[in-house]
């Protein structure tokens, strides 16, 4: 099955009875990537899962909604589990993961007024921090991130650009996932250097533009002014756990 037209057609049924759900993960960068979903495919790049999210006071509607397209929700996670539900189709070859508000894996990303903003995905600067709370960066996360990066430029808006202001405001807040994020960023770019440069799937203009974009972003994250919360636990640094274990959804 093609996940990203049968996420579509969810997210379309879903506009059509007024639900806000929106899309994150590899579909997300791909759909809202579309100059340079290339990257994507040059790196053999797949779509393994769907991950949703919508707000609280849709669940129930958007079980139902899941349901009629033939999924099944995991019963016995739900009662674990109030801000995330979990969805197999009848091969359970694959998962479809639906967050209620927020995304608490690693580190918590909070969507509250949020996913209004874009659509179908959720917006740019939460699908860039989706991916920069990992503490297990893989290969795969390299990939998404760059194409975003390629594809979107970094301002101090949502209009089809990465809000700095809302990464900044974030990771200013909360040592940890600024620890994560920024580690990532750097990761990214030796990445770059190594499985980009050298492979030649991007060209010296498409390095040096993400280059400069990551750049940039850690410059804003790094001058940005640091709450007390902040500074209190960047004095204990990683001498303690800094992140959650986050079990695999499967």
């Amino acid at each position: 099955m093609n996940l990203i037209e049968e996420a579509t057609k969810i997210l379309n049924e879903a506009e059509n009875r007024n639900i806000i759900v929106r899309v994150m993960g590899a579909i997300a960068f791909r759909l809202h990537s579309p100059n340079f979903s290339w990257i994507h495919e040059k790196f053999n790049r797949e779509i393994s899962d769907v991950d949703f999210v919508t707000y609280s006071k849709y669940s129930a509607e958007v079980t139902k909604l899941l349901e009629e397209f033939g999924y099944r929700m995991e019963r016995a996670l739900a009662v674990y589990e109030t801000k995330r539900r979990i969805f197999y189709p009848n091969n359970r070859k694959y998962v479809v993961d639906v967050f209620l508000d927020e995304l608490n894996m690693c580190h918590k990303i909070n969507f509250k007024h949020r996913l209004e903003v874009d659509y179908p995905t959720i917006p740019l600067a939460e699908l860039l921090l989706e991916k920069l709370q990992i503490i297990e960066f893989t290969k795969k996360d390299f990939i998404d991130v760059i194409m975003l990066l390629r594809e979107h430029e970094v301002a101090n808006n949502d209009s089809e650009a990465i809000n700095r202001e809302v990464i900044t405001n974030l990771l200013s807040d909360d040592w940890g996932f600024y620890y994560t994020a920024t580690n990532n960023l750097k990761k990214l770019k030796g990445f770059l250097v190594e499985h980009c440069d050298i492979s030649g799937v991007l060209s010296d203009s498409d390095i040096k533009n993400i280059d400069e974009k990551i750049g940039f972003i850690l410059k804003a994250i790094d001058e940005a002014p640091k709450t007390m919360k902040w500074k209190m636990r960047a004095k204990i640094g990683d001498r303690k756990k800094w992140y959650q274990e986050v079990e695999s959804k499967r």
